[in-house]
């Protein structure tokens, strides 16, 4: 990573109420950042609208205060998040960023529905039917979408542990930076929001491997160059006892039903203990920032 302070987010989705994937993301972002004397922000990604509910919005907050887990800069609470840091408030960020691509020649209209994606394509990647049609870009329920990587093409990816690489976007389709409904897609969105909020290190889920392809191959387009030159760490999925991913999705339980029966988040500092690399198992927040200073190689 370059010179510049380590500065990185929490960016939860208020879909659903937190799982305790969530909360380890949370805990090893925030604990990389306390023991490298980062910035941390608190980045509440709310753009679907039809699904962010205020609950949901306020568990964030419950967990983070149940964690021990603190950040420098970002919504102090529910209200204050709808009304000055909600992705809604940034919608002419995303828009500028739109236009560029547009005025680049970087995008194309596409009417397909899933459905009818799914009938061409086994793997659910775009089949490119729209590519080569020319549609408006103002026509109805209409998503825009970017213009697949030229073949061969590949990005260069800073890996906190595993160092530089460059990797092969031949595996990175024709994906959707703008919705029917109009709103910017989340691969656009969480791209512009790193940039405007100068996030250098991110920490991910191994699942969202493919997200960081997509985002680096924008943020070339845009010329983004902070995020370019950012550090990421994708980690392990956090397991059930069946060997499925915990999330919503699958089902998991909730932290809020970790709260509500007393349980202690002991358990998740140390399972962040164990995936950090660490020999030793910390219970709570100082514990675990005391053991990564003494014993771990910082982004």
């Amino acid at each position: 990573m370059a010179s510049a302070p380590l500065r990185t987010r929490l960016a939860p989705t208020p879909s659903g109420l937190l799982h305790p994937g969530n909360g380890l993301s949370f805990i090893m972002t925030w604990a990389i950042a306390r023991a490298g004397n980062g910035h941390i922000v608190l980045r509440i990604d709310d753009l679907d609208k039809a699904r962010t509910r205020k609950p949901y919005v306020e568990d964030v907050f419950r967990t983070l205060e149940w964690l021990g887990l603190d950040y420098d800069e970002g919504p102090v609470g529910v209200d204050h998040f709808f009304s000055h840091w909600s992705q809604h408030t940034r919608l002419d960020h995303y828009e500028a960023f739109l236009q560029q691509l547009r005025d680049r020649e970087q995008l194309f209209a596409c009417i397909c529905s899933r459905k009818q994606i799914r009938s061409l394509s086994v793997d659910g990647s775009y089949p490119g039917t729209c590519l080569a049609r020319k549609l408006d870009f103002g026509t109805p329920k209409t998503a825009w979408r970017i213009r697949p990587p030229a073949s061969g093409q590949s990005v260069e990816v800073h890996q906190w542990r595993e160092g530089q690489q460059a990797v092969s976007l031949q595996e990175i389709d024709a994906f959707v930076v703008r919705q029917k409904n109009g709103f910017p897609a989340y691969q656009l969105a969480s791209l512009v929001d790193d940039e405007h909020f100068r996030i250098n290190f991110v920490v991910r889920g191994a699942d969202l491997w493919a997200s960081t392809l997509s985002q680096l191959y924008l943020a070339g387009l845009l010329g983004a160059g902070r995020f370019q030159n950012a550090t990421f760490w994708h980690h392990e999925l956090v397991k059930g006892t069946d060997g499925e991913k915990l999330s919503k999705s699958k089902g998991a339980g909730s932290l809020q039903a970790w709260r509500e029966a007393g349980e202690s988040p002991a358990v998740l500092f140390r399972k962040a203990s164990t995936m950090l690399g660490l020999t030793e198992r910390a219970e709570n927040p100082e514990e675990l920032v005391a053991l990564l200073t003494k014993g771990a190689r910082l982004p």
